[in-house]
């Protein structure tokens, strides 16, 4: 026997034979077999590769969502013009419910009647050009707004199309006052009072408002008095809807004003007026003026309470 060979005497009979365990691999800490339990480099490839495929999943997933958000918005877009009444109708009927709030449903109502018929004036006009425009939309708090293209082919359509809205605004106005005047109506003396009141507003010197589009066929540099006069009056008198038209009458009054003095032959040609159109579009212009401060005067109302409509509004 070699020296090297070690014998063990057998067991008595009737013991059960035991045998030794296999012993398992190290565990590694991260759940992987033979993996190193110190977060050696094989553990941080494992986890960096992990970390990267579930980025993955989710940019995909988040990517996937936004393609199907701007999907349905653009279909929602692409029905709208196939839903021109209904989409009049139903805005109208929400900025009813929302002015219906604070003046009552008849003033609600005829509220939304006078904007409808300042906003058709720019579809005349615009139609009038060749252009085709949106039905109205309107907007709670905002007034309302039309679509199209492009307001004309240089700035003296740009101009007439502006104006169109407060002439047929003004004269609707002005109808609403006769007949409140006829009546003795104080509800519908105001309502004018306001129409008039607005489609002044609507006037002043800065786009994108209509009186900013006159500018355009008159004197671009008055864009930045008319800008500044909504400072003003946001400044005096604090409203969160002023503020929203002063940011985005800043910025759309840079835009046009680098637009304009762009040396490009196309904004030239856009920009060019003859003095006779720019006297008749000034001329226009401040006739407007004129008779809305006038109507205001004719449609002031003033109630038991000593205090005006404006003093409501």
């Amino acid at each position: 026997m070699d020296s090297g060979d070690v014998s063990l005497p057998p067991p008595p009979p009737g013991l059960p034979v035991t045998r030794p365990r296999p012993v398992d691999p190290p565990q590694s800490p991260f759940g992987e077999q033979g993996g190193d339990p110190f977060g050696g480099p094989s553990s941080t490839r494992a986890r960096a590769g992990n970390l990267r495929k579930r980025l993955g999943s989710g940019l995909a997933a988040a990517a996937a969502l936004i393609a199907k958000f701007f999907s349905a918005i653009k279909g929602v877009l692409l029905l709208l013009p196939k839903l021109k009444l209904l989409t009049t109708a139903g805005t109208a009927f929400v900025s009813v419910a929302a002015y219906s709030l604070f003046w009552g449903w008849p003033f609600a109502a005829g509220f939304v009647v006078l904007l409808f018929v300042h906003e058709m004036g720019h579809v005349i006009a615009l139609r009038r050009e060749g252009i085709k425009a949106s039905a109205p939309m309107f907007i709670p708090f905002l007034g309302a707004a039309i679509f199209s293209k492009s307001l004309g082919e240089n700035a003296l359509a740009e101009a007439r199309v502006g104006l169109a809205g407060p002439i047929l605004g003004s004269l609707g106005a002005a109808a609403v006052a006769i007949v409140g005047g006829l009546t003795g109506s104080s509800l519908l003396l105001a309502l004018a009072y306001l129409g008039f009141l607005l489609n002044l507003f609507n006037l002043l010197p800065v786009v994108p408002l209509d009186g900013g589009r006159a500018m355009a066929a008159m004197s671009p540099v008055m864009w930045f008095l008319g800008f500044g006069a909504l400072v003003a009056l946001e400044l005096w008198r604090p409203n969160p809807i002023l503020l929203i038209i002063v940011i985005f009458g800043g910025f759309e009054t840079w835009r046009r004003w680098q637009q304009s003095r762009s040396r490009s032959l196309e904004q030239a040609a856009y920009y060019r007026v003859s003095p006779r159109n720019r006297a008749l579009v000034a001329a226009v212009y401040l006739t407007l003026i004129v008779a809305l401060v006038f109507g205001m005067e004719a449609s002031y109302v003033q109630y038991a309470d000593g205090h005006s409509f404006a003093h409501y509004f």
